[in-house]
């Protein structure tokens, strides 16, 4: 009937306005049925789970053998790793993969047999839950004795497929791998010339004690290659000239030429070239994301005109301001955007709306999230509001600045004086007395501030909130100082009690007393916009750092396989020679290189390690630059453009970022793309 069709119509605009607000597509199905399924899906114990379900897999790779996930990672000290007996982890990795197998059936159910085959992302889900499932039963018929496992280097996918960003990320890095090719093709030909000029400049004479740099570094071309390539990295700088240098002079011409071609001017132009290609690229999917936008606003009008209480109109569709406000409150969105399209709704005069008028007031969507600090309490008392006025005023804060730029330098001081003394010799008294006089201000000055702001002001303001915690903390753990070792006095040198000795509670102190400094962010404003700029990239470009962790994942295990007891214990007789030299000469990191490029793996290793710093270092090192500089540039324009107003703060997000660029898509481009909906079918 009518209530029924209307029910199914309002359903379908709350659908539509929750995949707007999530830059979702609406290409979906839109009966009943699945409509509850997909509000089901998209719900946050949904995802919840289906979240949970990616990090314990993903996490799986800690405790599955061979890991060495132990407290030390010196394999001449560590104990052996723990192995779960066969079964225990494959089990929990069915689990997951159920989850999956769920997870990939609701969405090619909800999306439809047509979409599905145009769907490569679903299509590839299923490939890898297919191969992962093989490779499990394959697993389990060996007793877990197989060195090769295929589904852990598939794992990283699942996190992958989960995020819409993140596939937008990589489809914009792969169109920008043309442009970052041919840099990276000159770089090699930088490489393969100075190479070449290396071999004849340092081949072999008849004197071997000459021979040095030939010997180490140019003996053939895979050596001499590899020698330029980490000198590229600076790596190896100085080390790869010395011996040529000690020789002559005139050899670091050679050298200081390799490294201002190759670092300073081809790196930087492949920064420049990532720079200029990827936010075009970026630009564009951020352009999309706004179409799908606007696409889902667009929908749930034309589904809303469609209720039988609407009158209907020849020329133009209209949706009543009732109907409108029925799906705002069953719709799952921000508080403050639901509020202040509510207030436009009541501020305006007319019981129905047009097209342009639904969509102006979804436009409250892409502006900036707008925070407003609370106001101070009003004081009757004069002298209360002297004292507020006082202690509310910017220059209490820079006091509190210059007191904790005080005690950072008196507590150098001690450090520098107590630095060549003996634990036994050591006088806590001066720094146990200073950090109790200085903990003591920090609480009356916390104290004062809320006096002067109010609670909720107070708290309003990230840096107070940073700074009253530490307060607090170092408050307790002073008080526990005192508790267990009583007040600070000449010879304080009492002896070991409880969990920590006093010299380890003074250090943790310190160093959040060290810490607390960071309060003078917000009060130097060029280093205020470098932190902001950082904190954005940190909270909206999670997408970049999701796919940065599936690279880290891939060729960690990747390395595990491939080189799985490389590096040994100092039983073993066969390579003890190695490892006591690297032991012996330089630390465990560069002998744990040194043993696996050079003594125990083949050359091909090489390739892994090339791999691992042109996809990390090179790459994406200059895609987080280049996004880096346009998150700062953006913030630096619009400080320019806009004065700082002290009771506001502006959040932007990553489609905001680029706002003011974007184009906005035309009434007949939404409609033809309405009308191309699968299983949406408009009356006009």
């Amino acid at each position: 009937g009518a209530g029924a069709d209307n029910d199914l119509y309002i359903n379908q605009a709350i659908v539509f306005i929750e995949d707007a607000i999530q830059y979702r597509s609406i290409n979906h199905r839109v009966d009943s049925k699945s409509l509850w399924l997909y509000r089901w899906y998209y719900s946050r114990t949904c995802q919840w789970i289906l979240s949970l379900t990616i990090t314990v897999i993903l996490a799986l790779a800690f405790v599955e053998e061979p890991s060495s996930l132990t407290i030390t990672s010196d394999v001449r000290y560590r104990l052996p790793a723990w192995n779960p007996p066969c079964g225990l982890m494959e089990s929990v990795e069915l689990l997951c993969f159920l989850v999956f197998v769920v997870d990939v059936s609701v969405k090619s159910y909800l999306i439809g047999w047509k979409e599905f085959w145009k769907n490569k992302w679903l299509m590839a889900y299923i490939l890898t839950l297919i191969v992962s499932l093989a490779d499990w039963i394959v697993s389990l018929s060996f007793f877990c004795k197989e060195s090769v496992r295929i589904r852990r280097i598939l794992r990283p996918f699942f996190l992958l497929q989960n995020s819409s960003m993140m596939k937008k990320t990589l489809k914009s890095i792969n169109s920008t791998l043309p442009e970052m090719a041919s840099v990276l093709l000159l770089l090699a030909v930088h490489l393969s010339l100075f190479t070449m000029f290396a071999m004849l400049l340092f081949a072999r004479t008849k004197d071997n004690q000459q021979d040095k740099e030939w010997v180490v570094y140019f003996r053939n071309l895979p050596d001499s290659l590899t020698s330029l390539l980490v000198l590229l990295t600076t790596a190896n700088n100085p080390d790869v000239m010395i011996p040529a240098y000690s020789k002559n002079r005139a050899y670091s011409i050679f050298f200081i030429l390799f490294t201002v071609l190759g670092n300073l001017f081809l790196m930087n132009l492949l920064t420049a070239i990532i720079y200029n290609q990827f936010r075009g690229y970026l630009l564009k999917s951020v352009q999309s994301s706004l179409f799908r936008r606007r696409l889902g606003i667009r929908a749930a009008f034309e589904v809303l005109s469609s209720l039988k209480e609407t009158p209907a109109s020849a020329q133009q569709s209209f949706v009543s301001v009732g109907a409108l406000l029925q799906v705002l409150q069953k719709a799952e969105m921000d508080s403050r955007c639901k509020q202040a399209i509510m207030r436009s709704l009541k501020m305006c005069s007319c019981d129905q709306l047009s097209a342009a008028q639904f969509q102006k007031l979804f436009e409250e969507l892409d502006k900036d999230a707008i925070k407003q600090h609370p106001s101070s309490p009003e004081y009757q008392s004069h002298f209360m509001q002297k004292v507020q006025f006082a202690f509310g005023h910017p220059y209490f804060g820079y006091l509190g600045n210059v007191v904790a730029l005080a005690n950072i330098i008196s507590i150098c001081v001690v450090l520098v004086i107590d630095a060549d003394k003996q634990p036994s010799e050591r006088d806590d008294f001066f720094l146990g007395a200073i950090n109790c006089f200085f903990i003591l201000y920090y609480l009356l000055e916390m104290l004062l501030k809320i006096l002067a702001m109010g609670l909720k002001r107070y708290l309003s303001y990230p840096s107070n909130r940073f700074d009253g915690l530490l307060t607090v903390i170092l408050l307790i753990l002073e008080i526990a100082t005192f508790a267990v070792y009583g007040f600070p006095h000449p010879g304080w040198r009492p002896e070991f009690m409880g969990l920590l000795s006093l010299w380890d509670m003074v250090r943790l102190v310190n160093m959040l007393i060290v810490f607390r400094f960071l309060r003078i962010i917000p009060n130097m404003k060029f280093m205020a916009l470098v932190v902001t700029t950082l904190l954005d990239l940190v909270k909206n470009l999670r997408a970049f750092a999701g796919i940065l962790a599936v690279v880290f994942y891939a060729f960690a295990i990747t390395g595990i396989m491939l080189f799985k007891g490389a590096v040994v214990p100092l039983g073993n007789t066969r390579k003890k020679n190695v490892i006591l030299w690297c032991s012996a000469q330089v630390e465990l990191i560069y002998c744990f290189l040194f043993v696996l490029s050079v003594h125990l793996i083949c050359r091909w290793a090489k390739i892994y390690f090339v791999a691992w710093w042109l996809i990390s270092s090179v790459i994406w090192v200059n895609l987080f630059v280049a996004l880096l500089l346009e998150n700062f540039i953006h913030k630096w324009d619009r400080r320019c453009q806009r004065e700082s107003l002290s009771d506001i703060e502006y959040q932007r997000t990553v489609e905001l970022m680029f706002r003011d660029v974007l184009e906005e898509p035309t009434e007949e481009e939404l409609m033809e793309k309405l009308h191309q909906h699968p299983h949406l079918h408009l009356c006009r």
